[in-house]
């Protein structure tokens, strides 16, 4: 495991809330190919369909989270200020449908049509 990765998943355990999106963004882009891939979150009347090339963020956290076996806590963090400020700050909002509906189901309820990030 490189030295990013290192202390992106010591940071996730020890201090998630000094988790930053764009470091975790970062981590990913520097060790995973990337493939726009089309996703869901969440179940029944309460998923988000989200196509290919669609939400890309999201879609790298959710597919990095499984690849890691992140917690769902752990998994909420690498979304760093959208979850802390947008979401938590505004909690009846309705912005950032994925973390939203992602805390109501958790990451057993993101499925992937196909392989969004591969190691490098």
């Amino acid at each position: 495991m490189s030295n990013s990765l290192q202390t992106l998943m010591f940071a996730l355990n020890l201090v998630p809330d000094a988790v930053a999106f764009e470091q975790v963004q970062e981590v990913i882009a520097e060790h995973y190919t990337y493939t726009p891939t089309r996703f869901t979150n969440g179940s029944g009347d309460d998923q988000v369909a989200n196509e290919a090339g669609s939400n890309e963020g999201s879609c790298k956290i959710f597919a990095f989270a499984k690849l890691n076996n992140l917690s769902d806590a752990q998994t909420l963090a690498c979304f760093g200020h959208f979850y802390r400020h947008d979401v938590q700050g505004n909690p009846d909002g309705t912005d950032h449908a994925n973390i939203r509906t992602f805390m109501r189901h958790g990451l057993s309820q993101v499925q992937f049509d196909g392989d969004a990030l591969v190691p490098r």
